[in-house]
């Protein structure tokens, strides 16, 4: 099994301090985000969940996905949620130079009008270097998260990951999912468990 945290250490908070990590507030209110859409089937379900629960997202789109699934994508607007670049070829920033990583991202941001996005980025894999992160910052709020909920990792089991997932949640949490086909199984399962229990407990959903 694969050892990682659910709730990203303080320390890499604190070293990465220009990036937003989580919303302060005494409130009961999460932030979810779903990374790697829009795509068939995943998403739309994902949408229908929310909508059962009240709940706004925010959805960080792969330009590659969003050509390529127009209908979906716009789905995601019409129904309130925030839309984020996730670049258009799912990037890895630590392989990939600086130039060419601007680029891709810009390319993304090209298919994401400024009626749709409010100039927000998530780096795939988490893997940014300090010069990406100095050059989007003049453009972009760069967003990350504070619980991961590992949908993607083969090594647990949907109920591991539901645990894992509520155990880490806090007030101003952005918690990171995927709406992705390798997590569907996953969050067909959690998704909706998650919402009722932190419903149950007074929280809220918001967009970023």
């Amino acid at each position: 099994m694969h050892i990682f945290p659910h709730r990203v250490p303080a320390i890499i908070k604190w070293l990465y301090k220009e990036l937003v990590w989580n919303i302060k507030t005494n409130e009961k209110t999460v932030y979810l985000t779903f990374d790697d859409g829009p795509i068939p089937d995943v998403t739309p379900f994902v949408l229908d969940t929310l909508k059962n629960y009240g709940a706004k997202a925010t959805f960080f789109c792969v330009g590659e996905n969003i050509f390529k699934n127009p209908e979906v994508f716009n789905q995601i607007v019409k129904e309130g949620h925030t839309i984020g670049n996730h670049t258009f070829n799912h990037l890895n920033g630590w392989k990939t130079n600086v130039k060419t990583y601007y680029d891709n991202v810009m390319k993304c941001e090209n298919l994401i009008t400024k009626d749709y996005t409010k100039k927000l980025f998530r780096p795939p894999y988490g893997r940014i270097t300090s010069k990406q992160i100095q050059v989007l910052r003049e453009s972009f709020k760069i967003i990350m998260w504070d619980v991961l909920s590992a949908d993607y990792e083969k090594s647990i089991t949907a109920e591991q990951c539901l645990r894992n997932t509520l155990s880490s949640t806090r007030n101003g949490s952005i918690v990171l999912f995927h709406d992705h086909v390798k997590t569907f199984k996953k969050i067909k399962y959690v998704l909706p468990k998650y919402l009722e229990e932190l419903s149950k407990k007074g929280y809220t959903f918001k967009a970023l």
